[in-house]
Formats: C-alpha cells, sequence, structure tokens
C-alpha cells in the first residue's frame, strides 16, 4: 500500500492526525517535517507564491520522506488542483468553500473524465507511468483526499451540506480567517469557538474527517474530545522563529 493510500485511510478513518504548514521553498524543510513525525504536511500556495515547478520539487522530497503531502492551492478552478495532484499531493486543502456546491465542484476536479481532470499516466502521481492507465484510474480515488477549509460564518451554517458531499473527506477550520470574516480580531474568541465546535460537529455526524489549525498543541486533547480529528500544528516558519528566539534567549540568560 502506497503512503498516500495509508494516509487517505487514516483520515476517511478519523484517525487523529497531526500536521503542520509549510510556506518555505527548501524541499528539504519537507523531508525533515517527515523525519519529525509528522502525519502530514500542507503545502502553503494560497499565502506563498509557490511555481508549479517548485511544488513538484517539494512533492519530490515529499516522495523521499514518505510524507503525505497536501497543498493548500490559491484558487480552486484552473489548472492548480491537476498540477499538484500529477505532481503526487496527497490531496486538495481548498480553502473559502462556502457552501455544497462549490465542495461538488471541488470534488468533481479531483477525479478523472466527466470535465474533471485531464489523464496522463506518466505523471509522478501516477508513478511515471508505470501504474498503467487503468492501474492509475483504479487507484487514484483511493490515495488522494479532499479537505475543505472552513472560513466564514455562511460556511459554517453550510458545514453539514458541505461534508455530506460525496468526495469531501474532511473540514478543516481558520480559526484567523473565520474570526476575521465574523469580524473579530481574536481567534480565541467565544464565538470563534463556539463556530469551530458546530463545524467540527457537523464533520463527525457526516462520518467525515474535522479539525483546525491550532497554535498551542496543549489545545489538541480538548478539541480531539470534541470530535476533531485533524490538527494543523504551526508552521515551518513558526518552528524558525520559536527555535532561533528559545536559543538565542538561552545564550543572553546564561
Amino acid at each position: 500500500m502506497s503512503y498516500r493510500q495509508r494516509f487517505a485511510e487514516r483520515v476517511r478513518a478519523r484517525e487523529a492526525l497531526a500536521g503542520t504548514f509549510v510556506k518555505s521553498r527548501d524541499p528539504a524543510i519537507v523531508e525533515i517535517l517527515g523525519h519529525a513525525g509528522f502525519d502530514f504536511a500542507i503545502l502553503d500556495a494560497e499565502h506563498v507564491a509557490y511555481s508549479r515547478a517548485e511544488i513538484a520539487a517539494m512533492l519530490v522530497a515529499s516522495r523521499a520522506a514518505q510524507l503525505p503531502t497536501l497543498v493548500r492551492v490559491p484558487q480552486s478552478d484552473g489548472h492548480w488542483i491537476a498540477t499538484c495532484l500529477d505532481a503526487g499531493a496527497a490531496g486538495i486543502m481548498a480553502p473559502q468553500v462556502q457552501d455544497a456546491a462549490m465542495a461538488t465542484r471541488l470534488a468533481a476536479g479531483m477525479r478523472y473524465g466527466g470535465g474533471g481532470l485531464g489523464f496522463s499516466p506518466s505523471t509522478p502521481g501516477a508513478d511515471y507511468g508505470i501504474r498503467g492507465i487503468a492501474g492509475h484510474l483504479a487507484q487514484q480515488p483511493n490515495e488522494v483526499v479532499l479537505i475543505c477549509q472552513i472560513e466564514s460564518p455562511d460556511a459554517v451554517a453550510n458545514a453539514g451540506s458541505i461534508a455530506a458531499v460525496d468526495g469531501v473527506d474532511g473540514l478543516l477550520i481558520g480559526p484567523v480567517d473565520l474570526a476575521v470574516s465574523a469580524g473579530f480580531t481574536d481567534p480565541a474568541a467565544p464565538e470563534v469557538s463556539v463556530m469551530t465546535e458546530t463545524t467540527v460537529a457537523a464533520g463527525a455526524q457526516a462520518g467525515k474527517a474535522a479539525g483546525l489549525f491550532i497554535g498551542n498543541p496543549a489545545a489538541a486533547p480538548g478539541w480531539k474530545a470534541k470530535g476533531a480529528t485533524l490538527f494543523v500544528l504551526g508552521s515551518d516558519q513558526s518552528y524558525l522563529l520559536q527555535g532561533a528566539k528559545a536559543a538565542l534567549g538561552s545564550l543572553q540568560n546564561s
């Protein structure tokens, strides 16, 4: 079983999984995070100006480390989904999913034929042709996931119908985007927590994974008790900053 299929099975089984955002362009970062033991990583192409070639290089590193790597795409339409899946991404994280209609379009765009993905059997995602046409057509749905981000009050209200869409594998709350969309500046505001709980419950009721970005890992057990299964812990940049500040502080205080 491929590492991507194993990851997809774990997402769909609603196992507790820990990942992190990657915002650097050095493929070594992905390999290092794999050695650190993360269950998955997310290339943040929404907020970082990754080129298609850079995404492909980062996903070579993900295969080397056997670290399932999603891509948060900057656009829900167009070539981005195809580029990422052809390059061997373990799935797509789609930002700002507002309703079931949008989720349905995204799910269709994750599959071959019927106006979805264009097909090539020679891509990295298809093992460079080793699988053959029939083999890749059969295997691809088993090893790529679609995670829809819920980042506005309207999306929270529609979370149940979004989660119920066939082909949606999970929901992920972006607390900062959700807070700003709702008129708050604090992602820990009680109102944001209530909307997050509502979204997690909607995912669980639909039998789908649901989770959130958390800045403090100590908060994870509380969210796990509420049904969350996907936990995104910081980013490569935040770990670099925290580690550098801690080392400098230790030197200055010695």
